[in-house]
């Protein structure tokens, strides 16, 4: 290939590699599905930086793997991060077989970039440009052989029990005993963005244990160990509670690209098209997934 110099411009077309590697464009199209090849995509054409492509196939020729870190990383079919009770249901109604490890959004994209699992849930807002989840990645996970996909927006707020309590707002939740979620959680950030916002002091709250998960924290509520939790509206409805809508947050999946093209991915995405899943995410409340599949950010 030393004979063959690199095109002078930043990105090559698939024919430019094509030509590059002496291989047919077919096989190109197979190598940047399977996340084998630096790869991005924009307005619809696939495009590979020259630059990463010339370490790629140094990379070959000095006897490794050929490829990024990321890509050739073999990854557990394990979906990582935060928990959605309707992404939890599609993974096993879909038998897709994938298992899951749910302890919060940033927990999850920590242990993406460890190569721990294939994908991850997350909804983290960033305060700074009122954007959702983007900037973490782009700042986190940049570095990964990944795309971000939307899943849904979910309507989050006040969880309590219709009995004799009632919340206008998070200046209601004064004196309350509180469900709170975990540190690495998106919840536990976004509660706390929004509790600033409001000038609610949560010294001033009575906190129950730390809750892992979405349903854990509405059920502790369901049971009277707490008065109130930041819930979703879909779970608050599955336990009969009173729900205070705050905010509509945007849940995604950071997925490794060369895993997104493979089975379990391609079945559980498969089953999300379907009416089933849709009359799911219906009845659940508190869903949109008309974004759902939208590449939101490429690696």
């Amino acid at each position: 290939m030393d004979d063959i110099a690199f095109p002078d411009h930043e990105y090559l077309t698939v024919k430019e590699l094509a030509d590059l590697l002496r291989m047919k464009e077919r096989k190109i199209y197979d190598l940047a599905s399977s996340g084998a090849v630096p790869v991005s995509k924009a307005t619809g054409k696939l495009l590979f930086p020259a630059a990463e492509i010339r370490a790629w196939i140094e990379n070959a020729k000095s006897g490794g793997i050929a490829g990024s870190s990321a890509a050739s990383t073999t990854r557990p079919p394990i979906v990582l991060g935060s928990h959605d009770p309707l992404l939890d249901w599609a993974i096993r109604q879909s038998r897709c077989g994938l298992a899951s490890y749910y302890d919060g959004s940033l927990d999850g994209v920590d242990r993406f970039v460890r190569g721990e699992g294939i994908a991850a849930g997350l909804h983290i807002h960033d305060a700074t440009s009122d954007r959702w989840n983007v900037p973490t990645v782009s700042d986190l996970a940049s570095d990964q052989n990944a795309v971000l996909v939307a899943f849904a927006a979910r309507k989050r707020g006040l969880v309590y029990r219709a009995d004799g309590i009632a919340l206008g707002g998070l200046s209601d939740l004064a004196g309350r005993r509180f469900v709170p979620r975990q540190a690495e959680s998106g919840t536990d950030a976004l509660f706390r963005e929004i509790a600033g916002r409001e000038g609610l002091d949560l010294s001033h709250l009575t906190l129950a244990d730390v809750a892992r998960t979405e349903d854990e924290a509405v059920e502790a509520v369901r049971r009277g160990d707490a008065d109130t939790t930041f819930g979703l509206e879909a779970v608050a409805r599955s336990y009969g509670l009173e729900f205070l809508p705050v905010i509509e947050e945007h849940f995604a999946l950071l997925v490794d690209r060369k895993a997104w093209f493979e089975a379990p991915v391609q079945k559980l995405m498969a089953f999300c098209a379907t009416d089933t899943f849709a009359n799911r995410a219906k009845t659940s409340g508190g869903y949109d997934i008309v974004d759902l599949g939208k590449v939101i950010w490429n690696a």
